[in-house]
This record gives structure tokens, sequence and C-alpha cells, in this order.
């Protein structure tokens, strides 16, 4: 049985799918962990380049012998919202200016992509946690 690698850190941050690079904020929050910042982007850049203009949370558990592993995690809610109305930002004030409408469907297609990575029991729990980011962004939600 191999031995088990001791885990020096754990990093989490958010890249824009296919456009990593070395620079900030990649190279800020790994730098000091010393580990293969190209090899990363290499690899994470391989890995998102059907996804873009989606925004990809990574979990990043890096060793003490400087190796690492990463996951990809689902884009945020808010993000997917975005790209499924065409919208480049939520509503500034979202109780009085409405920027866009989801229908049931639309919802549903966004719960179904969150799901691994909600907690939530059922779709239709997803579904109401999809809802509640929407209406936050000043998104209607159609019943």
């Amino acid at each position: 049985m191999a031995a088990k690698k001791k885990i020096k850190a754990v990093v989490k941050i958010q890249i824009p799918a296919g456009k990593a690079t070395a620079g900030p904020p990649i190279g800020s929050s790994l730098g000091p962990h010393g580990i293969n910042i190209g090899q990363f982007v290499k690899d994470f850049n391989d890995k998102t380049s059907g996804q873009d203009g989606l925004i990809i949370p990574v979990v990043m558990t890096i060793y003490e012998d400087r190796s690492f592993e990463f996951i990809l995690k689902t884009p945020p809610v808010a993000v997917l919202v975005m790209k499924e109305l065409g919208l480049s930002k939520g509503s500034g004030v979202p109780n009085k200016t409405k920027v866009g409408k989801l229908t049931k469907a639309q919802v549903e297609k966004i719960a179904k992509i969150k799901m691994p990575d909600l907690n939530a029991a059922s779709l239709e729990a997803a579904m109401s946690m999809v809802k509640g980011t929407a209406r936050s962004m000043g998104v209607t939600v159609e019943e």
C-alpha cells in the first residue's frame, strides 16, 4: 500500500474557462505553495476548453511534495443565469429594476447542470435555489 501524501494546502479559486494564465489570480494564489503553475494552467485549459464564457470554480489540493490535484466544480448559478439570458451582469437594484425573465424550462436546465454541487435532495429543491438566485439578480421567474 502506498504511503498517503500529506496535504500542505487546499486552495479555492474561480477562473474563466479555458483562459487560465500564470498571472493573477492564479499565480498569486498558487505561487507561495511552490507548485508548477504552468502545468496547472495547461491542465485546466485543456479540461475547460469547451466551456467558453463560464467561470469555473476550482478546488485544488496541494501536497507537501509540491504535487497537486484539482477538482472542477460547476459554474455559479448567477453565471449560468446570465449566460442563459445573454446578460453581462445582474440588476444593481433587483427589487426595482428587472433585467430579464427565466422560463420554468430554463430554470430546470440550470438546476440540472448545477445539481452535482448543490446540497439539494431533489430537482425541485435545486430549482428553488436557482429561482432565489435569479430573483436576487433582478430576473423574474415564470411560475
